[in-house]
């Protein structure tokens, strides 16, 4: 390079690191996109537009909800890693895509750690095992030995390949000892869809998505996946009441920028998020929808990140669903 050009490159970067904090200061300035990984009707779009709606309000730019469902949440999830890390492009970071997807496929195309500037956590939510009214078990006890003595021929949906709610299920399968078939969807909406319509007998689904059908009285709950029973659905025992000792399969839920994007709007963003959190018509949203708030700072949700990958990279392997 010569001493012309590489003058030239020295007074670029000098002046985009001057222009930095300045760009910070005044961010944001025009609508941000947050990314859920997942089809429309589903967990991560219920929590995700509760949030997108107050973050709005506060930071006063539209934060738009971009749904970009595939391959488990990781399609949206990578070209979040990929985009310009300026904060305008932001994903729900969901167990599924930062904790199982790097596990399950061998080139999901991200790095949970490297990849991203973890902005906070949002919250957790169980699964729930949910069946048709038509199905005859009325109970875990009851599934597990309809599942035996019938090898193989019960099947269960999920958001899709990779996603929680299936190595939830390959995870329940294998816990119980009994053969499950894996249906994979493109989100948790059409899984539960299939289901009302009983083209499928059960399935895994997160509770903000699956307890207004439980409520009615158009799907039955079996169990909930969490250590202790939800307050949304009181009634439904935990798995480990239901025989499975030590059974424990919640989501968490949180929001993330590209790597490299500048700490005063990550700081920014943060704040925000736990403004919104703090609100009441977000803790009621949420609350009603089963969700637990947790919300906390970008190192709490860094160090989140790390344990739940190892926690479930261990399921992934366990079951012994990885795919290319």
């Amino acid at each position: 390079m010569s001493y012309w050009n590489k003058w030239i490159a020295f007074v670029a970067l000098a002046v985009s690191t001057a222009l930095t904090p300045a760009h910070a200061q005044n961010y944001p300035t025009r609508a941000i996109t947050l990314v859920i990984p997942f089809a429309p009707g589903g967990s991560t779009s219920i929590v995700g537009r509760g949030i997108a709606d107050k973050m709005s309000e506060l930071l006063g730019e539209k934060v738009v909800v971009d749904n970009r469902p595939g391959a488990g949440g990781t399609v949206g999830t990578k070209a979040v890693a990929r985009s310009e890390p300026d904060g305008y492009t932001l994903v729900l970071g969901y167990t599924g895509t930062l904790a199982i997807g790097p596990s399950l496929y061998k080139n999901v195309g991200y790095d949970p750690r490297k990849d991203f500037a973890p902005i906070g956590m949002i919250g957790n939510a169980p699964n729930s095992l949910v069946v048709h009214p038509s199905f005859p078990a009325k109970t875990v006890a009851e599934l597990i030995a309809y599942a035996k003595a019938n090898p193989g021929k019960v099947s269960f949906g999920s958001a899709g390949a990779g996603t929680a709610s299936h190595i939830t299920g390959e995870y329940f399968a294998r816990t119980a000892g009994i053969t499950l078939v894996h249906i994979p969807y493109k989100g948790t909406g059409p899984a539960l869809t299939d289901l009302l319509g009983g083209h499928i007998p059960m399935a895994f689904a997160p509770i903000p998505a699956s307890h207004p059908s439980v409520t009615a009285g158009s799907l039955r709950a079996l169990a909930v996946t969490s250590t202790t029973r939800s307050g949304l659905l009181p009634e439904v025992p935990t798995m480990i009441e239901a025989g499975l000792q030590g059974f424990d399969a919640s989501l968490y839920y949180g929001l993330a920028a590209p790597a490299g994007t500048p700490r005063p709007i990550i700081d920014r963003l943060n704040k925000a998020l736990r403004d919104a959190l703090a609100s009441n018509e977000v803790k009621k949203q949420l609350g009603n929808d089963g969700t637990e708030i947790t919300p906390g700072t970008p190192e709490d949700y860094v160090d989140f990140i790390d344990k739940d990958e190892k926690k479930w990279s261990q399921l992934v392997k366990a079951s012994g669903v990885q795919q290319e």
